[in-house]
């Protein structure tokens, strides 16, 4: 929780048959991250772009599984990138701090200041003249859906997001812990707070992204959460939905845990590709 993990970069997507060309950008609030931008084969001007922003202990190509303790799913970032270049879309995929490649800077507070890296992200893309500034999406995934949530309403206008399995960190944390460290485990939670107090981080206890989702104006948001997630409710994302704005409410996804759940962004390529070629 408080410095994350590495996960290897052990693919790219040359291997994929794509052009992509190493980035670098600044966070907002000033954190170096690194990433790859795959340019669309459209040259007629510039075009969308849909930007990754990837889940707690992950990297830019999503989640590689049997590297945590406890049970994952890989959870593929290729298939769907694939897609949205083939359909004239540019991508970006990036590493959150503490994660991947980019700066270090603890604790992960996922999504409370992540935020500020998803905002970096669009004002990078902004930059690029490939990049029509007025059509930039996001899909977001677990930490990476409340970083989009967080960090929209102060880089608008972001047009469209697809939000994968936002949670609520005192709930799904509370969960988390009582499943996968027994009765002990929401005691061991305890502590948590003070600790991201002395560091002067947000307290997670007050992280919600249906505040935000309020604030979300004009963005068309698609959430997407697993039916058989045991860690993050689906009621939070019901509530996350009812808040914002301008949505297409929620996907369920049949899973049967909540890797599963984060597996639509592989599993259902047509609909995520779909859903910004109507959108974007």
């Amino acid at each position: 929780m408080i410095v994350g993990r590495r996960a290897r970069l052990n693919r790219h997507p040359g291997e994929y048959g794509m052009v992509y060309e190493n980035v670098c950008f600044e966070s907002t609030d000033g954190v170096r991250l690194r990433g790859w931008f795959v340019p669309s084969e459209d040259n007629s001007g510039p075009g969308p772009v849909v930007a990754f922003v990837h889940g707690w202990l992950w990297n830019r190509l999503g989640n590689e599984a049997g590297h945590v303790p406890f049970v994952d799913r890989d959870v593929d970032f290729m298939p769907a990138t694939r897609a949205l270049h083939d359909a004239g879309f540019h991508v970006l995929l990036f590493d959150l701090r503490n994660h991947g490649q980019s700066q270090a800077k603890p604790p992960i507070t996922y999504g409370l200041k992540e935020q500020h890296d998803f905002r970096g992200a669009v004002a990078y893309l902004r930059k690029r003249k490939e990049v029509d500034g007025e059509r930039i999406g996001a899909v977001g995934t677990s930490m990476g859906g409340n970083s989009v949530i967080y960090g929209t309403p102060h880089c608008q206008p972001v047009k469209a997001l697809l939000a994968v399995q936002p949670a609520r960190v005192a709930h799904f944390n509370k969960n988390f812990a009582r499943l996968e460290l027994g009765a002990i485990g929401p005691s061991l939670l305890k502590p948590v707070d003070p600790m991201y107090k002395l560091m002067r981080a947000p307290m997670l206890k007050d992280h919600n992204p249906a505040i935000p989702a309020r604030d979300l104006g004009d963005t068309l948001v698609q959430y997407v959460q697993g039916t058989g997630d045991p860690w993050g409710p689906m009621e939070d994302v019901d509530a996350m939905a009812a808040a914002t704005p301008n949505t297409l409410g929620v996907v369920r996804y049949p899973s049967a845990g909540r890797y599963e759940g984060y597996r639509y962004v592989n599993e259902a390529v047509d609909d995520v590709t779909g859903f910004f070629k109507e959108h974007l």
